[in-house]
This record gives structure tokens, C-alpha cells and sequence, in this order.
């Protein structure tokens, strides 16, 4: 009985598993196809649709500009989610319980529902410029990530010790950066990580949000799709692909993927 229990669960984990990696495998075949559209299995191999990916203005302008509101938003976030993850571990101010709480609120509500306020608000404020607000609207998007990794990281650290580095003749920068940055450095990475990730991935906010001429990346995409459909989509989600499996190798290389998977 208990082998055929085990055997069981390696059945449904493997389904699982091919489940989540199947559209995965499919995406990347199609980016190497010789046909004009999407056909499955492909009826030839080509590069063509990397070599055109050069041409693509608008996907490489949208490229950079994700990139560009991912990488600000991610460094903005690490500031402040860090900050607050200090503040409320070291109970410097009231209610931290429930500051730490609504600071995680924009993780549970829908995405339609926080991109609909994001467009009411700037509206409200005046403010007319699409960057802006997309930045202000993905720091608000990304600063959850930062701040519950942090304070993962933090709950069993005992800030006694930067005292006792600065007992022992180390300065109070020199004291954090000695005793601290390694602690939350796990938390640090993986959240800036998984903030850069949903920031350059994000759509439901991003689409109440942008203009004709200011559009994210996966906005683009699904307008190419809906408009003009071919294995180009393909080839730059490969390449997407290939990016988080090389950001996913670097940061094992830096903290080790079981130490972030523990955060």
C-alpha cells in the first residue's frame, strides 16, 4: 500500500510538472519555426524570428522601457521595503503588525482593481505624465516583495550584535555592513528578484495606464498578438525565458537557491 501511495505521488507530481512546463517547451519550439504563424509541431527549423527581432522597434522600445520602470521600481522598492522592514522589526513605530499587514494589501487585491485606482488617482492629482505614473504604480506594485523577504530575513536576527560589532571598534556603517547585510542579504536578493520579475511582467495595472505612445512590454505583445500575429512573439518570450533562468543561476551563484527558497 505504501508503494503504490508513492508511486501515486510521483505520478501526480510529474503531471504537475508537465502541466506548468509544456506551454513553456511549446513557446520555445514555436520561436524556431520556419512558418509564418503559429503551427505546433513546427514544420521546419529557422532563426528567422530572432534575426527579426532587430527590426521590432516597437517591441525593443517597449523592451526598455519595462526594463527601465523594473529596474527603478526595483531599486525604490529596495530602499523603502527595507527601511520599513527594519522599522517595524525593531518596533519603531505603532501598530507595526498592522502597518506590515496593509503594506502587503496590494499582493491580495486584484490587479484590475489596484489599476483602475492607480488611473483614478492620477487623474485626481493631475498628473498627466504615463512614465511617472507607471513608476509610481510599480513601486507601489513591488514594494510587498521587498518588504516580506526583508522581514523573513530579519525575524530571527538579534540586532544586539550590531551593538556588539560597534563595542568592538567597528563604526555604526560599518557595523550594518558587517553584521546586518549579510543576514538580509537572502531576502535582499530573492525579493529584488521577485520584484523585478512581477514589475517587467506586470499587465493588469500597466494597462489602464499607458498610452499609444508608452507601452510596456507585455502590452505590446498582446497587441502584436491581436493584431498581427507571428512567431516573433515567440522567439522575444524565449528570450524572456532565457533571462530568468540566467537571473535564477546568478543568484544561486551569489546566495544559493536553497538559502532564498528558505526565506
Amino acid at each position: 500500500m505504501a508503494l503504490f501511495g508513492s508511486l501515486f505521488c510521483r505520478l501526480v507530481l510529474g503531471l504537475v510538472i508537465a502541466f506548468l512546463f509544456l506551454p513553456i517547451l511549446i513557446v520555445l519550439t514555436v520561436s524556431f519555426s520556419s512558418s509564418a504563424v503559429f503551427a505546433f509541431p513546427p514544420p521546419g527549423f529557422s532563426l528567422r524570428w530572432y534575426a527579426s527581432l532587430g527590426k521590432a522597434d516597437s517591441l525593443l522600445q517597449a523592451v526598455w522601457l519595462s526594463t527601465q520602470i523594473a529596474a527603478l521600481s526595483t531599486a525604490i522598492s529596495l530602499m523603502l521595503g527595507t527601511l520599513c522592514a527594519i522599522a517595524i522589526t525593531r518596533g519603531m513605530i505603532p501598530g507595526a503588525k498592522a502597518v506590515a499587514t496593509f503594506m502587503a494589501s496590494p499582493l491580495m487585491l486584484p490587479g484590475l482593481v489596484l489599476g483602475i485606482a492607480f488611473l483614478q488617482a492620477a487623474r485626481d492629482f493631475g498628473l498627466r505624465d504615463t512614465y511617472t505614473t507607471l513608476l509610481i504604480a510599480h513601486v507601489v506594485i513591488t514594494m510587498p516583495f521587498i518588504m516580506r523577504t526583508v522581514l523573513a530575513s530579519l525575524s530571527l536576527f538579534d540586532f544586539a550584535m550590531v551593538d556588539a560589532a560597534r563595542m568592538l571598534g567597528r563604526s555604526y556603517p560599518a557595523a550594518l555592513w558587517t553584521v546586518l547585510v549579510p543576514n538580509i542579504l537572502p531576502g535582499f536578493v530573492s525579493g529584488g528578484l521577485f520584484a523585478f520579475i512581477a514589475s517587467f511582467d506586470n499587465y493588469p495595472v500597466s494597462i489602464f495606464l499607458v498610452d499609444v505612445r508608452t507601452k510596456t512590454l507585455p502590452i505590446q505583445l498582446l497587441n502584436q498578438v491581436e493584431m498581427s500575429p507571428d512567431p516573433t512573439v515567440a522567439a522575444i518570450s524565449a528570450l524572456l525565458i532565457l533571462g530568468t533562468i540566467v537571473a535564477l543561476i546568478v543568484c544561486d551563484r551569489l546566495v544559493g537557491l536553497k538559502r532564498m527558497a528558505s526565506i
